[in-house]
């Protein structure tokens, strides 16, 4: 989840203008120019020296302050953001249509979503990283980005807590069952990570320095464990927000929370899948800073261990969350009337990837990529549950063939007859189809994940992340049959 950037937030106020002098100045000129000219018969005096007040005046007009919106000119007062929630779901205000008089000025605002450091390692303690050799300058960066990483995950996930969770339940916007199974094990995860987090600043020397970090990583590493149950939980839980999306309150209240500072635009699910994308990252992180520790630095030994350590962590949760997304799909399918249930689809244990792809006529299925069968289907919808309707027999992986068409090079049905982008062809004995991805990025994602099914390896080694292909959602977009 890099994690994405935080909004910028702007705070300013109209300039101060000192008053102006000019209608003083006008009234004065005016007075004396009657004085001047006097009554009829009136004698004549000789000209007097001009002074400055005799000057003639500025006559440019000056736009006045713009005024606030209160009478007294004081501040309006500060309005909560589960206030602010509970009033626009309760009363159903949009803040878009609300009237705004001609000169409003917005409030600056100091609270809501801090804008994140950036800063490295060397600019934040350069007088020491002079005075270091470039290896361990690099090696200080990426132990400084390790733990701005953590510091970022544990504000996340109480920004999760004490802006969504929290409200929803007050507010009574979902039940608390429906939560839980929403936001799983969320709440466990925060504490592991403040954990790892105390245990690096008390690692940090006053240089800013860290000498060795590998002992606290192998003492700490296997607590990820917890990751298990939560990652392998989350297929259930996105399925439970999108029909949650559906009520009217609860998908006012995530608007109106992703419209607000705090979220940086971000959706909740973004939030949700914060863990999981930390979770990836240690593998990677921890080889960078073994990487730039010399083989002679006494930490060295113990950084080796934790990588592996990591590594095994993070390739078990992963077959671990991809069987949980085989089930829960392979309890997803639906069989038309009659049609037995296909033994290779029981079979597999993983799910290397699904999404939408069109056949030759134009029509959206879903297609599954299960380890042992291919599986065409159409969403259906069967009272609140999305299922997947099967269209005819699945494709052997063990005897399917793959074929990269060029653009142009088939049709596809319809009036129009048009001309097929993105296009590949899959068969297996008498069995063909050519399906259409939805550009050429999705279709060589397909064709690898294709190919890659048909090499043999133990199912343990296959490439099975731990969410579907990029842009491919588990609810379902597309027109369903109501059954």
């Amino acid at each position: 989840m890099d994690e994405e950037g935080p909004a910028e937030q702007e705070s300013w106020s109209p300039v101060h203008r000192e008053r102006s002098q000019t209608s003083g100045s006008l009234s004065e000129g005016s007075g004396k120019k009657r004085k001047q000219q006097g009554a009829p018969g009136m004698g004549q005096r000789g000209p007097e020296p001009q002074t400055s007040d005799d000057k003639e005046p500025c006559t440019k007009r000056v736009k006045p302050v713009t005024k606030t919106l209160s009478g007294s000119g004081a501040p309006s007062a500060k309005v909560t953001p589960l206030k602010r929630l509970s009033q626009s779901i309760q009363r159903s205000i949009s803040f878009k249509t609300e009237p705004r008089p001609p000169g409003y000025v917005p409030p600056s605002r100091t609270g809501g979503c801090r804008r994140r450091s950036s800063k490295l390692w060397s600019e934040t303690f350069d007088r020491v990283s002079e005075e270091l050799s470039a290896h361990e300058v690099k090696r200080q960066e990426v132990i400084f980005e390790l733990m701005q990483g953590e510091q970022q995950l544990v504000d996340d996930l109480n920004l999760v807590k004490k802006n969504y969770y929290e409200p929803m339940l007050t507010l009574a916007i979902l039940p608390e069952a429906e939560l839980r199974e929403i936001f799983g094990t969320l709440d466990s995860l925060a504490p592991l990570h403040e954990d790892l987090l105390g245990r690096l600043m008390g690692l940090r020397q006053e240089d800013g320095t860290v000498p060795e970090l590998g002992p606290t990583l192998l003492d700490w590493l296997p607590r990820l464990r917890a990751y298990e149950s939560y990652c392998c939980h989350q297929v259930w839980a996105k399925a439970r927000l999108d029909r949650c999306k559906r009520e009217p309150a609860v998908g006012e209240f995530l608007r109106l929370c992703q419209e607000s500072a705090f979220s940086r635009k971000l959706e909740l699910w973004s939030f949700l899948d914060l863990p999981r994308s930390r979770l990836v990252k240690y593998p990677l992180l921890l080889r960078e800073v073994l990487r730039q520790t010399p083989p002679e630095h006494p930490d060295h030994g113990a950084l080796q261990r934790a990588v592996a350590l990591a590594q095994d962590l993070v390739g078990l949760i992963n077959r671990r969350t991809g069987e949980a997304e085989c089930r829960y799909y392979q309890q997803r399918l639906s069989y038309p009337d009659g049609t037995p249930r296909h033994p290779s689809i029981q079979r597999s244990s993983l799910l290397l990837c699904h999404g939408e792809l069109r056949n030759s006529k134009g029509q959206r299925l879903h297609v599954f990529l299960f380890q042992e069968a291919l599986v065409l289907t159409r969403p259906i919808l069967q009272g609140e549950q999305v299922m997947f309707q099967v269209q005819g027999p699945p494709l052997p992986v063990a005897q399917l063939e793959v074929q990269d068409l060029p653009d142009g090079g088939a049709r596809l049905g319809g009036a129009l007859r048009e001309r097929a982008r993105s296009c590949l062809r899959v068969s297996a004995g008498a069995q063909a189809h050519m399906l259409q991805a939805a550009d050429a990025f999705d279709k060589q994602q397909w064709l690898s994940r294709l190919r890659q099914a048909l090499v043999p390896r133990p199912p343990v080694e296959l490439d099975c992340s731990l969410g579907p292909l990029a842009a491919l959602r588990l609810d379902c977009d597309p027109p369903m049959d109501h059954t």
